[in-house]
């Protein structure tokens, strides 16, 4: 989802094209043993997973452009290149291997990160310290990657590039780690033990190491070996924390000694936890996104998890956390505000209304104003805030903040509805021509800001802000944010929406979900 949200907030700007590819990285030793547990073969365990997946981003609005799976021919090809280059460079050599090997995460781990256990069956055992994942001894010959050749290249693009890694405490853990011991990588496998992955070219005895082989994805997307250069390396990877040194170190190095340059931004995620308890299904509170969507509704879902999600820091999620934060600031702030403000009793005319100078004057600072024809100093504080929010949300979206972005939104549409509270426009008399040039004023500024919040909203929650948008009659071409300016009217230029006709009745913006995450008015199909 931040993927999506950043992708398509880049879109809205107008930066030129742009791709959000996904997918499945299908090959490894847990694949290959978990088609043997469930009596299937891999290739037949990944189509079914994959297609999860796929199935799980598209209901979750995620709006990706490619789709890889590493089991595709035209990944493998990339791969067996980017090996080529590799050995090439002569960065390759063969070496015999040893080490404790995790299969859940596919990578040996050094003795500082194991931790002594017991098993099922009462023995003595070594485990992950951060997964808790068995670990097993193992030793074989392999081909080793000279990792430890690109400690100085990998701390110069670091230094050269402060923003690569964000947010900075990430970038701060790489930069320790390249400062401690860097061993050269085992990047192959003996075939004899993994047959599904991709083989060594000219030597079938050994298979291409999972991690090689699934952070091709980014090249083999964009048409790695022939057509990459049209995109790379303007690539922002985005990842969770728990494989941050396969993307910020070994990638990296990789990419360098096949003669290509690291990606432009690699930006990381912390995790959920549930209850403050880390998700697992030995715990049996692992939660279900399809549930979760079909319980808040796509964007009730995904606006919690971006408003929530701070990528630093693991953030806790737990029902009534999302049921309170849905209801508060979607469905009354946000589209109470918009019911209120186009609802036939206030404006019987349905249309955008005209705005007033002489009611709301333009003063050249808002601190200053002390209230000049009808307006308060409180209402050219709004404006001042949503003048400046555009600009406030798209910088937030650039440093991977989009929490902070949705809390400055709705920090304004807070301020809005005191706005409208403030001056009880269904209190005015529309009889009175003065009264009414005010009451206008007033829904003109209301529906300028909506106008602004669902321009903004559309990143983060598409559906609800095509809804609103429409309803204010707000034209396809006009949702765009190379073009959003708000309150034309007051600086003195032309409003494009000024007198038009609203668009039809889109119903309630937002649901109000219960306590049980249920709506109201709907009962949950069983």
């Amino acid at each position: 989802l931040l993927a999506d949200a950043l992708h398509r907030h880049r879109g809205l700007r107008g930066a030129g094209p742009g791709r959000l590819s996904t997918g499945t990285d299908e090959h490894g030793l847990k694949i290959q043993q978990a088609a043997a547990a469930a009596g299937t073969s891999p290739p037949e365990l990944c189509e079914r997973v994959s297609g999860l997946f796929r199935q799980a981003l598209t209901q979750a609005a995620v709006s990706f452009t490619d789709f890889t799976r590493t089991s595709q021919p035209r990944h493998q090809r990339a791969v067996r290149h980017f090996w080529g280059a590799l050995r090439d460079g002569g960065t390759l050599y063969k070496g015999s291997y040893e080490g404790w090997y995790c299969t859940p995460e596919e990578c040996f781990l050094p003795e500082s990160q194991l931790a002594e256990r017991t098993d099922a069956q009462g023995r003595p055992c070594k485990v992950s310290l951060e997964t808790g994942h068995q670990v097993h001894w193992t030793k074989e010959e392999n081909y080793m990657f000279r990792l430890s050749a690109f400690r100085d290249p990998l701390q110069k693009w670091l230094r050269d590039n402060p923003h690569a890694i964000s947010p900075d405490p990430f970038y701060q853990r790489v930069l320790r780690w390249l400062e401690e011991d860097l061993p050269d990588l085992s990047i192959s496998r003996e075939r004899s033990r993994l047959q599904w992955g991709i083989p060594v070219p000219s030597d079938s005895t050994q298979t291409i190491y999972v991690w090689v082989d699934a952070l091709v994805n980014y090249l083999s997307v964009v048409g790695y070996p022939e057509t990459h250069g049209e995109w790379w390396p303007a690539a922002h990877h985005v990842v969770g924390k728990d494989i941050l040194k396969f993307h910020a170190v070994y990638w990296p190095a990789l990419l360098m000694a096949a003669g290509l340059a690291p990606p432009e931004r690699i930006f990381v995620h912390s995790h959920w936890t549930v209850r403050g308890q880390k998700m697992s299904k030995s715990l049996g509170n692992v939660i279900d996104p399809l549930a979760c969507i079909e319980q808040y509704t796509v964007d009730g879902f995904r606006y919690f998890l971006l408003r929530q999600g701070v990528p630093e820091r693991d953030c806790d999620y737990y029902d009534e956390k999302v049921v309170k934060l849905v209801n508060s600031e979607l469905a009354d702030a946000l589209g109470g505000l918009l019911n209120r403000s186009t609802a036939l009793s206030i404006n019987p005319s349905n249309t955008y209304p005209c705005f007033s100078e002489s009611c709301f004057p333009e003063v050249l600072d808002h601190r200053e104003a002390k209230g000049v024809g009808r307006a308060s100093a409180e209402d050219y504080e709004l404006v001042a805030s949503v003048a400046s929010l555009p600009l406030q949300v798209a910088g937030y979206f650039e440093s991977f903040q989009i929490y902070k972005a949705l809390e400055c939104i709705a920090l304004c549409v807070r301020q809005t509805n005191s706005f409208f509270q403030r001056h009880r426009p269904w209190k005015l008399d529309r009889k009175d021509p003065a009264e009414q040039l005010w009451l206008d004023t007033i829904l003109h500024v209301t529906l300028e800001c909506l106008r602004v919040y669902g321009t903004l909203l559309q990143p983060v929650i598409p559906h609800a802000a095509d809804k609103l948008l429409s309803r204010l009659a707000v034209e396809p071409r006009e949702r765009g944010l190379s073009s959003l300016t708000f309150l034309p009217r007051y600086s003195g230029k032309p409003c494009p929406f000024e007198g038009r006709q609203l668009g039809p009745d889109t119903g309630v913006l937002f649901p109000r979900l219960e306590k049980s995450g249920q709506h109201r008015v709907e009962t949950k199909k069983l």
